[in-house]
């Protein structure tokens, strides 16, 4: 099997109704270790610098295995991960005339918070980009985002000070690697202990206990989602087409 080109395109048309899916406003949700975080402008900025409204941007979605703590992959064999996912995957988004569309390495990846770069480390399928925020929670804690799957920009540097929407990079691209997966980011959002050295701070050691206590970035992304069930996913033709990839 060999992955598509093309950018942005539809994916698949969207059941409207039924047990296929769900969906939610993420002002009905109540998290446990986000509650004391506000929704943000992330998607609204997303959108605005990828110019997503021309196909108008209706509501992102979800593979299970997308989601933060889900215990299997939504690539490949779909088998267990080495851990629980340390976070969130933004891939799939729903139009306003129901198709699903896919984001691709030119996407640029707007910061959800004010906030220093501290970090830029390796990961899997490209680079992860660390950011403190302002959020004091305690003498002990700061809070982190850490975005995923990553080109960042040439002029990204630890220490860079950045603003809330501000532009750090495009997603990596994926398309000449072994792994049969999407463009995609990952977020993860914690509190890190003041007594780690962000120098130690890897996807080794992201959610180690005593290193990164992670909350779930479903809630402060600020826009409507919508999960589908793993049993409709499953059908094979609409997840190799998911996947973005041909039968041949």
């Amino acid at each position: 099997m060999s992955p598509k080109t093309t950018e942005n395109h539809d994916v698949v048309k969207l059941p409207r109704s039924g047990n296929m899916d769900k969906g939610g406003e993420l002002s009905n949700l109540n998290f446990s270790g986000t509650s004391s975080l506000s929704k943000t402008r992330f998607t609204e900025y997303f959108i605005q610098q990828n110019i997503l409204d021309d196909h108008g941007f209706e509501e992102w979605i979800f593979y299970p295995g997308m989601l933060f703590n889900a215990p299997d992959k939504w690539w490949g064999d779909q088998g267990k991960r080495d851990k629980p996912h340390e976070g969130l995957d933004l891939c799939l988004y729903k139009d306003r005339r129901g198709r699903m569309r896919r984001l691709d390495e030119k996407t640029k990846i707007p910061v959800i918070y004010d906030g220093v770069v501290v970090g830029i480390v390796n990961d899997f399928l490209g680079k992860s980009v660390i950011i403190e925020h302002d959020l004091a929670d305690s003498d002990t804690n700061r809070f982190c985002t850490i975005y995923g799957h990553l080109n960042p920009h040439k002029g990204l540097h630890v220490g860079r000070v950045v603003k809330e929407g501000d532009i750090i990079a495009t997603l990596a691209d994926l398309r000449n690697l072994k792994v049969k997966t999407l463009s995609h980011l990952h977020i993860s959002l914690g509190w890190a202990s003041k007594f780690i050295s962000y120098n130690k701070l890897d996807w080794e050691t992201i959610g180690a206990p005593n290193t990164l206590t992670l909350m779930d970035p479903l809630y402060v992304i600020g826009r409507h989602y919508r999960a589908l069930e793993k049993e409709w996913c499953q059908n094979a033709q609409i997840q190799c087409r998911i996947l973005g990839m041909d039968r041949s």
